[in-house]
C-alpha cells in the first residue's frame, strides 16, 4: 500500500509518499510561502533531488497538483498513475472532544474540523485546505485524519479541566487539548518495542522538544497529561513561545504598557521563548554555539531555564504516574543536543534516571540507549516520524472499512 501524507500550513504544504509495507519513503518534498510573489518547491526521490527553487504557487490546491506532477513525472516520479495512490493521509491539528483516534474524512468529520477552527485558527484552516484540494484532484481516492489532539482525549477530567467558572468548559469548550499526539503516540509505541515489553505495563514520559515542545506521561499506553494545553502556547519554553507564566502578566501588559491583546499575542508566540531569554535566536543550534565555544551568560542562563522546566515537568509527571519506567527524549533539540539532556538527567538520581554520559556524546540517526549505569529508569532518545505514525493510522483505517 502507498500513501500520500500530507501536512499543510498557513502557507507550505510538506509531504511523504509512503510504501508502508516496506515502511519506505519513495518521494518527499515540500512546498512554502504559497500565495506569496515568489514561492518555493522542493522534490527528492532516493535517485534524484530537486533543491528548493523559486516558483508561483497561487494556493494549497495548486501546490498539491504541483506534488502530484512530480509523482507522475516521466524521468523522475515514482508512480505511472494516481491510482497507484492508495489513500491519502493528513495530519490534522484540532478536534476538540470530538475524535479520539483517526479517521477516514468524511462531510460530519469537516464539518467538525469547521466547527474546531475557532480553536486552531492557524491550523484548521490550512488542514481542511488540503483536505479540500485532494477532494477535488483525487476524489476516488480515500482520504484519511490523523489529529494532533486525538492522542490526548484519554486524559482524566483532573488533568484537562482548568480552575475556571465550569460553565466555560461546558458552554465554549475552554480546557487542556495537548498537541504533539501523533510524535508521543509513536515514541512511546516504539520504546515500548525497542525494550522488548507490553506498553500497557509501562509508565512513559515522552519529550518532544523543538521549536515547539511539549511533554506527555503516557500510563499503560494512554497519554494521562501532557504540557501543551487550550492552546500550544502553554507548558515548556520553547524557541519563540514563553511557556507557563502568571496569567496575570498580559493583563498587567497591557493596562501598564499600553499593548493590545494582538501585541501581548504576537508577543508570547513570536517573540518570547528562547529567541526572548536569550536575546539571541530562537535555534537552539546557535544557543548551544553560544554556551560551548563563547561560554554567553545569557545562552547560558536561557539553557538553564529551558532545561529547568522540563525537569520539573518530569519530576510531577512521575508523581502523576506513580512512578516511571521510560524517559524518551524526541524532536530536533531532543534528539540533536546533548547538553540539553544531560542538563535535564542531572540530579534525578532520586527518581532512579542516571544518564549515560558516553553514550549521550554519541550522535545516531537511530534509537540511541542512554540509560546510565544503576539506573533504574530507561532513558531513550528515539527520532520521531509522525509522518510513518500517519501512514501507519491510515492503513489501518482503510483496512478496518474494507472489512
Amino acid at each position: 500500500m502507498k500513501i500520500l501524507v500530507i501536512n499543510c500550513g498557513s502557507s507550505s504544504v510538506k509531504f511523504q509518499f509512503i510504501d508502508i509495507e516496506k515502511e519506505e519513503v519513495l518521494a518527499d518534498g515540500v512546498a512554502e510561502k504559497i500565495g506569496e510573489d515568489i514561492s518555493l518547491f522542493s522534490f527528492k526521490t532516493e535517485s534524484y533531488k530537486k533543491k528548493k527553487h523559486k516558483i508561483l504557487i497561487k494556493n494549497h490546491e495548486k501546490a498539491i497538483q504541483l506534488i502530484i506532477d512530480h509523482l507522475l513525472d516521466e524521468v523522475h516520479g515514482v508512480i505511472q498513475n494516481v491510482t497507484d495512490i492508495d489513500a491519502v493521509g493528513h495530519r490534522l491539528v484540532h478536534a476538540g472532544e470530538y475524535y479520539s483516534g483517526s479517521v477516514l474524512i468524511t462531510d460530519d468529520v469537516i464539518s467538525v474540523m469547521e466547527q474546531c477552527s475557532n480553536l486552531a485558527p492557524l491550523h484548521n484552516p490550512a488542514n481542511l485546505r488540503g483536505v479540500y484540494a485532494m477532494q477535488k484532484l483525487l476524489p476516488d481516492i480515500a482520504q484519511c485524519g490523523v489529529f494532533d489532539t486525538a492522542f490526548h482525549q484519554t486524559m482524566p477530567p483532573r488533568a484537562y479541566l482548568y480552575a475556571l467558572p465550569l460553565k466555560y468548559y461546558e458552554e465554549h469548550k475552554i480546557r487542556r487539548y495537548g498537541f504533539h499526539g501523533t510524535s508521543h503516540k509513536y515514541v512511546s509505541e516504539l520504546a515500548a518495542k525497542y525494550l522488548t515489553k507490553d506498553i500497557k505495563d509501562l509508565k512513559i514520559i515522552t519529550a518532544h522538544i523543538g521549536n515547539g515542545a511539549s511533554i506527555t506521561a503516557i500510563d499503560g499506553g494512554k497519554s494521562i497529561d501532557t504540557s501543551m494545553g487550550f492552546t500550544p502556547l502553554e507548558g515548556l519554553v520553547m524557541g519563540t513561545r514563553c511557556g507557563d507564566i502568571d496569567p496575570a502578566i498580559t493583563i498587567h501588559m497591557q493596562k501598564e504598557m499600553g499593548l493590545s491583546v494582538d501585541e501581548v499575542n504576537r508577543i508570547l508566540n513570536k517573540k518570547s521563548g528562547m529567541l526572548g531569554l536569550s536575546s539571541l535566536s530562537n535555534d537552539m543550534r546557535e544557543i548551544e554555539e553560544e554556551i560551548v565555544q563563547r561560554q554567553n551568560p545569557k545562552a547560558i542562563q536561557a539553557h538553564e531555564v529551558y532545561a529547568y522546566k522540563i525537569k520539573k515537568y518530569i519530576g510531577a509527571y512521575t508523581a502523576a504516574m506513580n512512578g516511571l519506567d521510560v524517559l524518551v527524549f524526541t524532536g530536533g533539540v531532543g534528539e540533536n543536543m546533548p547538553i540539553l539532556r544531560q542538563a535535564v538527567c542531572s540530579d534525578l538520581d532520586f527518581l532512579g534516571i542516571v544518564l549515560d554520559e558516553k553514550a549521550n556524546d554519541k550522535f545516531s540517526g537511530d534509537i540511541l540507549d542512554l540509560t546510565g549505569e544503576g539506573s533504574q529508569v530507561s532513558i531513550l532518545k528515539i527520532p520521531t516520524n509522525e509522518e510513518l505514525m500517519i501512514a501507519k493510522e491510515t492503513k489501518r483505517i482503510i483496512k478496518n472499512e474494507l472489512k
